[in-house]
């Protein structure tokens, strides 16, 4: 059996491989679907990357979190729990995908598929009483995202993701509301079956709160002191907006937590309470447009690399 070092220098060799030659390798991987995800560490923060073999089906791709039928899920299938906005590579193309993790019949169906398509997953399944996790591989951006034609300004930059946010706290409610239509259509005695939007749900929402923190660490730590150095007079403003990222941030806590129990909750209710935190959101995001904006619009991005010194 490989030792921890050999399979980690395996995959960078395979890592490499792929890299200098657009997507393709030998050895065992040879001929095959192969893909490579990065991941962010769900306890380290750091990113990791690791080859694995993919399914396509529609504009998804799948890839199963089967580790050959070991008695534990991967490290990369708890990483993006934590972190679902992840990188793929495939062939020469690099891209960030939303990883959502299928549940209950989706994940059977899904399953199949990949067994159709790739026979040797049924042999990974039959070696382990752990069900395999089907992870759907989908774009980050939600659907419809547009951002600005050309990112030429911080202003530009600042508006594309605010837009990118927008579009993700959209997407949110429009799953909110498939799941709630889910349970309404159900009939006969029992509880309505669990429609297969809770890890949607929740990835997508760790995906807007995470970029949103990052959005708003970067601002406070970067962006604003930056600004202000050239803009002493508007220090007050900046202060104001700090303050409404603490107000945010809570304001995150309870999309979450609200999002967690979507299972169980009365549709009116939660659908009220969704769209009340929607709306500060939203007009947080527009505040800081018409500060920021005008400030923003002769700063050139992506920033210019400072001359050498003669």
């Amino acid at each position: 059996m490989p030792t921890s070092s050999q399979s980690l220098s395996f995959h960078q060799s395979v890592i490499d491989e792929f890299r200098a030659n657009g997507g393709k390798v030998g050895g065992p991987f040879a001929g095959g679907d192969l893909l490579l995800l990065t991941t962010t560490g769900a306890r380290s923060g750091a990113s990791r990357t690791t080859p694995l073999g993919y399914v396509r089906h529609g504009d998804s791709l799948l890839v199963v979190a089967s580790d050959l039928g070991g008695p534990r899920h991967p490290g990369w299938y708890h990483n993006l729990l934590a972190h679902p906005v992840v990188r793929v590579e495939l062939g020469a193309a690099r891209f960030e995908a939303l990883a959502v993790p299928a549940e209950g019949a989706r994940r059977d169906e899904l399953f199949a598929h990949v067994v159709r398509v790739a026979p040797g997953y049924a042999d990974h399944q039959a070696r382990t009483r752990r069900v395999l996790p089907v992870v759907v591989l989908e774009r980050a951006e939600p659907e419809g995202w547009e951002g600005p034609a050309r990112v030429r300004t911080l202003a530009d930059k600042l508006l594309e993701v605010h837009t990118w946010l927008r579009g993700q706290l959209h997407h949110v409610r429009t799953e909110v509301e498939a799941h709630f239509a889910a349970r309404a259509a159900h009939r006969g005695p029992g509880e309505a079956p669990a429609p297969g939007l809770g890890l949607q749900i929740r990835q997508r929402c760790l995906a807007f709160c995470q970029a949103l923190e990052f959005h708003h660490t970067s601002e406070d730590g970067h962006l604003f002191p930056g600004i202000a150095r050239h803009h002493p007079h508007l220090s007050d403003v900046f202060d104001r907006l700090a303050e409404e990222h603490r107000t945010v941030a809570r304001l995150q806590d309870g999309l979450a937590a609200l999002l967690a129990g979507v299972h169980i909750a009365d549709p009116d209710r939660f659908r009220a309470e969704l769209a009340e935190m929607s709306a500060e959101l939203n007009a947080h995001l527009d505040h800081e447009e018409e500060a920021l904006l005008p400030l923003l619009a002769d700063v050139p991005w992506p920033p210019e690399k400072p001359r050498p010194t003669p």
